[in-house]
């Protein structure tokens, strides 16, 4: 799968245009097997010849098709489990003593991918029946890829899929099997809202969220890309929300609008509220 460094770099732009996400040298090694698939479709062999394609009105979808393919998916259910516990031990309980007067729970997935997250929580939420009863509840799920969205949307999972991360006993209580796969049951499925969008533009929403995860989406982003999505993020945030990112990102260097929840993992909390020191989360 031939590939110079001008063919590279295009591939590399068109992904950066388009998601923001930078293709690093220690990740091009990616681009011919992400791409094999595309390759096959239209009947060529490497990358030199695709870039070729790119430009041609009969090829017209081609540099989506690229972006899909290039874009990492990867997620299941419950994944980092002490993260997910941490929400539902702490987190959660917290925000349903804030929101106890107007009784809504609003909460962001960003770079949701196929869904897997949002329908954990959703899980959660659903298996605290007595703190949440009367209460609107609404998770939104937002990904960059339409791909990953329809599955998301169609909330159905292959054998393999549904048994990562998730217990027989969940998989049980809120999952259907059919002959397409195991689908969410309607309870599930109607706390969840999933749309394409692209987490560096802006975002309408009706309400602040008050809590939104943000895992592992950033770690493809430069600084200043960084910096642009966090903005975005501050502005849907509630003034006393929480944010979640990955165990392995950081605020550092990118916003100075987030402080470090004590005790936390990956858990944020605007600096203006000062919430993040009166806070404190104990997850050892």
């Amino acid at each position: 799968m031939g590939m110079n460094a001008g063919s590279q770099k295009i591939i590399a732009d068109l992904l950066a245009a388009r998601t923001g996400q930078q293709l690093t040298e220690d990740r091009s090694w990616r681009i011919g097997t992400a791409l094999s698939g595309i390759f096959r479709q239209i009947g060529i062999s490497n990358v030199d010849q695709l870039v070729c394609l790119l430009d041609q009105p009969a090829y017209s979808n081609l540099a989506q098709q690229v972006v899909e393919a290039l874009l990492n998916n990867e997620t299941y259910f419950f994944r980092d489990r002490a993260m997910f516990d941490q929400l539902s031990r702490h987190v959660l309980p917290q925000i349903a003593k804030q929101r106890k007067d107007e009784r809504t729970l609003s909460i962001l997935c960003a770079g949701c991918s196929t869904g897997q997250e949002a329908l954990s929580l959703g899980m959660m939420l659903l298996e605290q029946k007595t703190r949440w009863a009367g209460w609107k509840l609404d998770i939104t799920g937002i990904d960059i890829s339409h791909e990953a969205i329809a599955t998301a949307r169609a909330s159905t999972y292959s054998q393999f899929e549904i048994q990562r991360g998730l217990p027989v006993s969940q998989m049980l209580a809120h999952f259907n099997e059919t002959p397409m796969g195991w689908e969410a049951n309607e309870d599930l499925r109607a706390l969840m809202r999933f749309r394409v969008h692209n987490l560096l533009d802006p975002m309408s929403t009706i309400r602040p969220f008050d809590l939104i995860l943000c895992r592992n989406v950033l770690l493809y982003f430069d600084s200043e890309t960084r910096q642009r999505a966090f903005a975005r993020l501050m502005e849907v945030l509630h003034p006393d929300g929480w944010i979640m990112l990955g165990a392995g990102e950081t605020i550092i260097g990118h916003t100075d609008e987030l402080a470090l929840v004590k005790g936390g993992i990956g858990l944020y909390r605007p600096v203006k509220s000062d919430l993040a020191d009166q806070y404190e989360v104990c997850v050892r």
